[in-house]
């Protein structure tokens, strides 16, 4: 199984819990600011997400979800 993460730009507030509950180091730090001034996560594509969305049960913000390809 195959997963895909999104992140809600607006809505993360770079507290950086998803990174690292990320088992696959999936997620990094952003590097551009968002319209609240901070700098969120992004998904690294490269990397092989398993869809195990632990990284959007960690998300006080619930700014991430996980899609799974079966």
């Amino acid at each position: 199984m195959k997963g895909k993460i999104v992140v809600n730009r607006d809505l993360c507030k770079e507290c950086l819990l998803c990174i690292e509950f990320c088992r696959k180091g999936c997620i990094e730090a952003g590097r551009e600011y968002n319209s609240r001034g901070y700098r969120p996560v992004t998904a690294i594509e490269e990397k092989e997400c398993n869809g195990c969305a632990l990284c959007a049960l960690m998300c006080p913000e619930v700014a991430i979800e996980v899609y799974r390809d079966e």
